[in-house]
């Protein structure tokens, strides 16, 4: 059986998530999790993608990122994962599996889907009894301590012009097994 490929059309925006290893909660040690919180923003600083929304989350990861016209979607996760393993390993003293392998992606179809993932970002914590209020979650783009990317202007099309993208991504970028 093949394995199943991301969607990497670009100049897209998508919701990741993606998960530590065996669902460990490494990032409930706050130097863990801002390492994650470095390395996001240190890449979107390089011109990687832009970085719209996150949330660090004990044991797992959310996004909203466009990835840059010259990479893909798991360039731009191989940098954060890798980037992140790398400084936690240096900085701990130790080479544990942090992330499990591979990650989940759904493409931002438009400005109603984006505002959704953003709520779902920003309250992730509060649902997880971490915090009672959005805003007190550090490893968060919800904490304003980020400069955060805006929604991408595509975004903002009628909803006839997304619909005729949202055709376009179904054709272009359906995830299919690999031979």
């Amino acid at each position: 059986m093949g394995r199943l490929t991301h969607r990497t059309t670009p100049g897209f925006t998508y919701f990741v998530t993606t998960k530590t290893w065996q669902n460990r909660e490494i990032f409930r040690v706050s130097e863990n999790a801002e390492i994650v919180v470095e390395c996001i923003l240190r890449y979107r600083d390089d011109g990687a993608y832009q970085t719209h929304e996150f949330v660090v989350m004990p044991n797992h990861l959310h996004l909203l990122l466009t990835p840059s016209a010259d990479a893909s979607i798991e360039k731009a996760m191989q940098l954060i994962k890798g980037g992140s393993s790398h400084q936690i390993h240096k900085a701990r003293d130790h080479k544990m599996q942090i992330w499990q392998p591979g990650f989940h992606e759904e493409s931002v179809r438009d400005q109603e889907d984006y505002e959704r993932k953003v709520e779902y970002i920003h309250r992730n914590p509060v649902v997880a009894n971490l915090v009672s209020e959005t805003g007190e979650w550090s490893y968060s783009s919800v904490a304003k301590q980020f400069r955060m990317d805006p929604m991408p202007e595509r975004l903002r099309l009628s909803s006839s012009g997304a619909k005729a993208l949202e055709e376009e991504r179904r054709i272009v970028g359906a995830k299919a097994p690999t031979p």
